[in-house]
């Protein structure tokens, strides 16, 4: 069976210029579509280094791979014997189910000579509306890469596909009563940087007939069994607030809307719990706990291939953990986006003793793979799948350099992904910078 090589997509990662995002016209459209919902100045002043020019490489079969670590952790979230084990010490807000699945998983990969391998999972993973408008802006240099390679799909049809999401989260909550009014919530919108995300979703919904707010919790209020924002009932929250369970005094009326069924909420502090926090990353490595679950042994055969070693950082095993430090990443247990997170080998006294004093876990390294901007600059890769119900909806990577994915970078951001197709080397030649010895078969 044919295959398409890592040393060719590697090839292409190192020297492939052939397509690229048109940042110009990117942000142009972005703007366009957004001055007139509050966008304040040109994206390019206030995001720099929120676009990459050039895409990422990935295989099919890699893609494929990461897909069935996807579904083997699907799989195993919905047994009854995980979901007792991740919400035994689960705040008390976690243990309330909603029919919703929850929006936007994002299951992070990197992937290097052992191929892909799951960093960590997300419930309310950011930049899927900034990632599907990068569809309309990709160049190719000329029609016969245009034609081979393919170009990613339309921004509408990942539109149609997120839009469908939503509906569904909402039907299976409340069947067939319309659908009036999303907020879209999280701390402080506005100053948030990835706040022409929220405009581009209000833009999407109120589209589709959908009336969308864009709120910060301190402008909601519990009352009489509704949550309120301005007087106006909401019927369905879109959740982006990093406080995963509800527990700040400003998110009580949240909490309480949430608890009792006030509004559909998605994502939720119940997907966290079984999917986000950390721990789990522990549990799905531990093949003799995944057996005792009742999990099937080819579920566990691809869960310990697929996701690096993680153990919960405890203080018995400080000094056996920092003697072997460059060989882990902490993170704490209920961080996002690499907040508190450190390499091993960068990590001082001072920091680990506080990473002893947290709720932290350890992860065996697992170095990310790297796209050149030119001959002389080389960026980490991180690709991020967008999922719902299991599917995989959207493949982004970020590029970026330092411990951890930021959006600082200069030539980083968020970058397309394309899938070479069996036969590129032979069509294209000039995509491998040494075409000798290079193949995608």
């Amino acid at each position: 069976m044919k295959r398409v090589s890592q040393r060719f997509v590697e090839a292409l990662n190192h020297g492939c210029y052939c397509v690229g995002t048109d940042l110009d016209a990117l942000r142009n459209q972005i703007e366009s579509d957004l001055r007139e919902r509050g966008l304040d100045g040109p994206i390019v002043a206030s995001h720099p280094h929120l676009f990459a020019a050039v895409p990422v490489f990935v295989s099919p079969q890699h893609t494929q791979a990461m897909q069935t670590i996807i579904r083997a952790i699907e799989a195993v979230v919905a047994l009854p014997s995980w979901q007792a084990l991740a919400l035994a010490d689960a705040p008390a807000i976690a243990q309330h189910a909603q029919r919703t699945l929850g929006v936007f998983m994002g299951y992070d990969f990197h992937i290097g000579s052992a191929g892909p391998q799951l960093i960590e999972i997300n419930t309310n993973a950011g930049g899927a509306f900034l990632n599907a408008t990068i569809g309309s802006a990709q160049r190719a240099c000329c029609a016969e890469v245009a034609e081979v390679v393919g170009m990613p799909n339309a921004p509408a049809d990942i539109e149609d596909a997120i839009f469908a999401m939503f509906r569904d989260e909402w039907r299976r909550a409340r069947g067939d009563a319309p659908l009036r009014v999303i907020a879209i919530v999280d701390s402080a919108p506005q100053a948030q940087y990835l706040y022409p995300e929220f405009l581009l979703a209000q833009r999407l919904f109120e589209s589709r007939g959908v009336n969308a707010v864009i709120a910060d919790p301190a402008t909601l209020e519990f009352d009489d069994g509704h949550l309120l924002h301005e007087g106006k009932r909401i019927d369905l929250v879109y959740n982006r607030l990093t406080d995963f369970y509800l527990e700040a005094p400003e998110h009580a009326p949240l909490n309480a809307a949430y608890a009792a069924d006030a509004a559909v909420f998605t994502p939720h502090p119940r997907a966290h719990a079984l999917f986000a926090n950390k721990h789990n990353l522990a549990t799905l490595t531990d093949a003799t706990l995944l057996q005792q679950l009742g999990v099937a042994p080819e579920q566990i055969a691809i869960l310990v291939a697929g996701i690096p070693r993680t153990v919960a950082v405890r203080a018995e095993d400080s000094e056996r953990l920092w003697q072997e430090r460059k060989h882990w990443f902490f993170k704490p247990a209920s961080g996002f986006g690499s907040r508190g997170a450190y390499r091993g080998d960068k990590l001082t006294h001072k920091t680990f003793a506080a990473i002893l004093a947290g709720d932290y876990v350890a992860q065996a390294l697992s170095p990310p793979g790297e796209r050149n901007l030119d001959k002389d600059q080389a960026l980490k890769i991180d690709l991020r799948n967008y999922t719902y119900d299991g599917t995989v909806q959207l493949v982004a990577a970020r590029l970026y350099q330092g411990q951890t994915t930021n959006f600082r970078t200069p030539g980083g951001g968020f970058a397309p992904v394309y899938h070479p197709p069996i036969g590129w080397a032979e069509r294209i030649p000039a995509c491998a910078p040494s075409p000798s010895g290079l193949s995608s078969s």
